[in-house]
């Protein structure tokens, strides 16, 4: 439970900055050009709110006289500023604008110089992407705070001495066991992280590789799915790990069996085996078998024959797997370096810049999958999000974190889909060309359609989280 409130506050924390500040670009541009911000809330309040102030106690503070008024007689008393009760976003509320708030009548009077409805197209557009501005700026200064304050540790890819291993589909690809990854035709191969690596050679025409120290280059067949790759069982490709036993734990069934440190395993149920990789896909298929059999059929399951060469003698041990088929060793890990990298203050920034852009470039090319059976599967609401966060409080992953959901948010929120920043955008794109405005009441129904598509895009990604809880 502890777990489960520690990301849930980190989310809740992320998500309060990150509205607070894209909500915060629209009002800026708003005060800017002169359009009255009615409401300034975080979170939305239907029927009540947490708690609200107006802001003629800050200019009262500032000895400025309050607000009455504002270009007109009516009785208007400055911007109200609260916290609402649903914790699902937030919003400005703009005189003279069809928003989520749907409130048409004030549209059924004359227009008033201080609305948003009578500025110039380009003051209306600036206010629109202003949270969105805001959104990308903000996730570029926090990677490369994240640069300047921890800076960037990763193994490079060709670190890995041994290589990686790849499962059936790879190899009829043309990748072979300890191969290393150097580059595509579009670039190094810098790291194994899973998304930039897999994202790489997934729209890759030729990866090349070193194979027993000669460099062979790998035609690919195009159009791999990056989803299949890395949910394919066994994975696509992993870090190579030879199938010599490091340790051995007391008491466990290996080392009643006689399985000892410096061990190699090369064979399991007349199965040859050259790493522990393929160990761990032919444990797995074992394991697999059990799932629908009889307690009888799962306890012959659990007898293992290994064969292991020791010395340059090969030998044969009977072993008994524990209920959860658990041998008890430790294969040899390969040694793989990291590498450290610190940034100044000053360099820290084109850094973040890249990191960010590299980061928006692999979100965006992504978004393909989404349309497809496994993509629409994989969609996530809050549940999701919050698995992201550690359950531990880690101020390095909490930044990384907001920054990447401060750069989701940016750029879904552009999409031109009405009810969103973009759908207004695209609207005034539209008056722009044509120097015409589009009808009130099409505006009208486009926020109510895109409101409803917003609706059950939410209902469908958080009923996903609540499959794959219980099931």
């Amino acid at each position: 439970m502890e777990i489960y409130l520690i990301k849930g506050v980190q989310l809740l924390l992320s998500l309060t900055i990150l509205v607070a500040l894209h909500e915060g670009g629209h009002f800026f541009f708003s005060k800017l050009f002169g359009v009255r911000v009615e409401k300034f809330f975080l979170f939305f309040d239907p029927y009540f709110h947490i708690i609200s102030t107006r802001d003629n106690w800050l200019r009262r503070l500032l000895g400025k006289a309050p607000v009455q008024g504002e270009n007109s007689g009516d009785n208007y008393t400055g911007t109200e500023y609260g916290i609402g009760w649903v914790p699902l976003g937030g919003y400005v509320k703009i005189s003279g604008m069809i928003d989520e708030s749907m409130d048409t009548e004030q549209l059924k009077q004359p227009e008033q110089p201080w609305e948003f409805r009578s500025k110039p197209a380009w003051q209306r557009l600036l206010i629109m992407v202003g949270g969105v501005l805001v959104n990308f700026l903000l996730a570029f200064f926090i990677y490369a705070m994240v640069l300047y304050a921890w800076g960037t540790d990763y193994v490079p890819v060709q670190n890995y001495s041994q290589g990686m291993a790849f499962n059936e589909r790879a190899k009829e690809i043309g990748f072979q066991d300890g191969d290393i990854l150097l580059r595509t035709e579009k670039g190094e191969i810098k790291t194994r992280s899973t998304g930039d690596t897999y994202r790489l050679i997934s729209e890759a025409d030729q990866v090349t590789v070193n194979r027993k120290g000669q460099e062979v280059t790998i035609q690919m067949p195009g159009e791999l799915s990056l989803l299949d790759m890395i949910n394919e069982v066994p994975i696509f490709m992993d870090a190579l790990v030879a199938n010599e036993v490091d340790s051995v734990v007391a008491g466990m069934p290996g080392a009643m069996a006689g399985l000892q440190k410096g061990d190699q395993i090369t064979c399991i149920n007349g199965t040859m085996i050259s790493s522990y990789n393929q160990f761990q896909n032919e444990m797995a298929r074992i394991q697999d078998q059990t799932l629908e059999c009889t307690p009888e059929d799962s306890l012959r399951l659990r007898h293992l024959t290994l064969t292991i060469e020791r010395a340059g003698q090969l030998d044969t041990l009977s072993i008994l797997m524990t209920k959860e088929f658990k041998i008890g060793f430790m294969p040899l890990m390969p040694e793989v370096k990291a590498v450290h990298e610190d940034y100044g203050f000053f360099e820290s920034f084109p850094a973040g810049v890249s990191y960010g852009w590299n980061v928006l470039g692999g979100y965006v090319s992504d978004l393909k999958y989404l349309f497809t059976k496994q993509g629409a599967k994989s969609v996530g609401g809050f549940g999701s999000i919050g698995s992201i966060f550690p359950d531990k409080w880690d101020w390095h992953r909490f930044w990384l974190m907001t920054a990447f959901l401060s750069i989701i948010l940016g750029f879904m929120n552009i999409l031109p889909i009405p009810a969103l920043d973009g759908g207004h955008v695209l609207f005034l794109l539209y008056e722009v060309v044509t120097r015409r405005k589009p009808n009130e009441k099409f505006l009208e129904y486009a926020q109510m359609v895109g409101m409803a598509l917003l609706l059950l895009l939410m209902i469908w990604a958080n009923l996903n989280d609540i499959i794959r809880f219980l099931f």
